[in-house]
């Protein structure tokens, strides 16, 4: 087998001095320019991106208008970015989008499901609660689709097919600020019943190393900022100001942005995808990068809490931040392992090494 169908192994997990499970990974680490710094494995691996690609999508519905036609706010716009905890905050903001944007619960092609919070599933057993659509992780993707889709003038009916006018818009777009023409994107249909794009991993980081870098760009007062930049500026700021409705309680995109308070943003795709994109510094410099810094990573097996531990450990190879704000993550790097009786089996142990693009 060839390293593409397999991976380097990027941590491995111990029962006492036994392995237990070792898990493949895939990274790419590229500057604002989208030149490859750093990787481990293949970066150039076709990922599918699943929610990591959110901000893209969102992107497509910004630049219909719709958000402005409808008067949706920057915490709107968070919650179009996120996998949400189907906390009683993310449902009522899901249902106050529908409302500006005329429409229903009824209208949503997403379902409902068990969520992604612990305690929030605790609740809904405990009062029977059964989930409808705006409950759904992708709520907020899909209420902004059907605000897209009514400012283009299309149906609202459909507009989860690939070959709706407003699904036509997001392929483009996605392709587009990956820096790809639209045939080297494949499409395949998510979790939540919309279009998920595939593509290579650097072309992930790409799209956050652009979040990163508008960002910098916008805040530098720069006049000559497109409206292209203007808008993932917007986005990344949506993020990182309600990093709370992008994800949940004690959820790992919540943690990552609240720690680096509104130095990077971060958001988890479902199977194993992971990216971030961290805005200049003198760190982003010292590793090569031209402005901006893209990061992201596949986990194989599709592990979630072992790419939340790979990707707190990348931010430490890289020096990202300061020995403070990454220690805010070490719930996720460091998990401690506990049986039923409290007592720790083992442990978790990184071989993630970074080699530096020719």
């Amino acid at each position: 087998m060839t390293l593409r169908e397999t991976g380097p192994v990027a941590a491995t997990v111990y029962r006492g001095e036994s392995i237990e499970n070792s898990h493949l990974a895939h990274v790419a680490v590229v500057d604002a320019k989208g030149r490859l710094l750093y990787s481990f494995g293949d970066p150039s691996r076709m990922t599918l991106a699943r929610s990591a690609a959110k901000p893209a999508q969102a992107l497509a519905v910004l630049e219909t208008g719709a958000l402005e036609r409808f008067g949706f706010d920057e915490a709107d716009l968070a919650l179009m970015c996120a996998s949400h905890s189907s906390e009683p905050r993310h449902i009522d903001r899901t249902r106050s989008m529908l409302a500006k944007a005329r429409a229903s619960e009824d209208d949503l092609r997403c379902g409902g499901h068990p969520p992604l919070s612990d305690a929030v599933y605790i609740d809904w057993l405990k009062r029977d609660f059964k989930p409808g659509a705006v409950c759904s992780n992708c709520s907020g993707k899909h209420a902004g689709m059907l605000a897209g889709a009514r400012s283009i003038g299309a149906a609202i009916g459909g507009y989860e097919r690939p070959e709706h006018p407003l699904q036509v818009r997001v392929k483009h777009t996605v392709a587009d600020v990956c820096d790809l023409p639209d045939d080297a994107v494949q499409w395949a249909i998510d979790g939540c019943n919309l279009p998920t794009p595939a593509f290579p991993l650097d072309r992930l980081a790409r799209l956050f190393a652009k979040l990163a870098a508008s960002q910098d760009e916008v805040a530098d007062g720069s006049s000559s900022a497109t409206s292209r930049t203007q808008a993932l500026a917007r986005i990344y700021r949506a993020m990182t100001a309600y990093p709370e409705l992008v994800g949940g309680e004690g959820r790992f995109c919540t943690e990552l942005m609240q720690a680096f308070d509104g130095a990077l943003v971060g958001k988890v795709g479902a199977d194993g995808s992971y990216a971030i994109g961290v805005r200049a510094s003198p760190q982003t410099a010292a590793l090569g990068s031209d402005g901006a810094l893209g990061i992201a990573v596949k986990v194989e097996d599709g592990n979630v809490s072992v790419l939340y531990a790979v990707a707190a450990e990348l931010l430490a190879l890289l020096d990202i931040g300061t020995a403070e704000q990454r220690a805010k993550l070490d719930a996720f790097r460091a998990p401690k392992r506990l049986n039923t009786m409290g007592v720790e089996t083992g442990r978790l142990a990184f071989s993630v090494e970074l080699e530096r693009a020719q």
